[in-house]
C-alpha cells in the first residue's frame, strides 16, 4: 500500500531562498517521470522525510505533485551536506506500477552463528544489494540466516534466498558475509620479536635514505 507524502510547489531558486526554505523545516526536491508532463520543482517537510528513510527508503510513496495530479513515486536520490549529514536536496522518480524497478535493499544478518560462539568474528561485506522487481514486491530488508556458518566459512549472493519475483544484477560470486577467525592475541616473546623486526626495518630505511641522500649530493 502506497503512502502518502506531502509535496508543496516550491518556486523559489535562489542560494538565499533555498537556505530560507530549510531553516523553514522543508527540504527542496524535485519529480520526475515519463507520465509528467515536466519535472515539478518541490519541498517536503524535512521530519517527514527522515522518519521514511529511517524505516522505509524503497516505499512507494503517493504524491499530488503540483498541478499535475496524484502519482506514484519514489525515492531516487537523496544528497546531504558533507560536513553535518543534513538532507539538502531530494529527488523523486514518477514509477509506473506495472514495471519493474531498482532498488538498494537493506541485508540484515538473522541467527546464532557456530563460529561466532566459538570465538570467530562475523564480517558483514555487503551491507545492501541492488534488485530488481515490481515496486510493489520491494522487499523492506533481505535476511541472511547465519546459524549454519562456521570460523572461515561464508555465504555469497548465491546463497540469498529472495522473495519471489524479486531477482539481483550482482555477480552470484559476490561474498555478502562470512566469519573471520579469532584475532591471536601475541604472547610476550613474538610481541617483543616484531617489535625489533619493526625497529630493524625502520632502521633500514633510514639507512637507505641516507644512502640515497649521500649518493645525490
Amino acid at each position: 500500500m502506497a503512502i502518502a507524502m506531502q509535496a508543496d510547489a516550491r518556486s523559489v531558486k535562489t542560494k538565499g531562498d533555498l537556505r530560507k526554505l530549510r531553516l523553514g523545516g522543508m527540504v527542496p526536491g524535485v519529480v520526475y517521470g515519463k507520465q509528467l508532463s515536466k519535472s515539478a520543482t518541490v519541498s517536503i517537510r524535512e521530519k517527514e522525510l527522515k522518519a521514511l528513510l529511517r524505516s522505509q527508503p524503497n516505499a512507494v510513496l503517493e504524491m499530488e505533485v503540483p498541478g499535475q495530479g496524484k502519482h506514484s513515486v519514489m525515492v531516487a536520490d537523496v544528497q546531504r551536506d558533507s560536513l553535518n549529514g543534513v538532507i539538502t536536496h531530494v529527488d523523486f522518480h514518477q514509477i509506473n506500477m506495472n514495471e519493474e524497478v531498482r532498488a538498494n535493499v537493506r541485508i540484515e544478518a538473522t541467527g546464532d552463528s557456530a563460529g561466532v560462539r566459538e570465538g570467530g568474528i562475523l564480517s558483514i561485506v555487503l551491507h545492501e544489494l541492488e534488485v530488481q522487481c515490481l515496486p510493489g514486491a520491494i522487499p523492506e530488508q533481505i535476511s541472511v540466516d547465519i546459524s549454519s556458518l562456521g570460523i572461515g566459512e561464508s555465504l555469497q549472493v548465491k546463497d540469498l534466498m529472495l522473495p519471489q519475483g524479486v531477482e539481483v544484477s550482482s555477480d552470484p560470486e559476490v561474498v555478502v558475509l562470512t566469519v573471520l577467525a579469532p584475532q591471536k592475541e601475541l604472547d610476550e616473546t613474538e610481541a617483543e620479536a616484531q617489535d625489533v623486526e619493526a625497529k630493524e626495518a625502520e632502521s633500514r630505511s633510514d639507512h637507505a635514505q641516507h644512502e640515497e641522500i649521500s649518493t645525490s649530493t
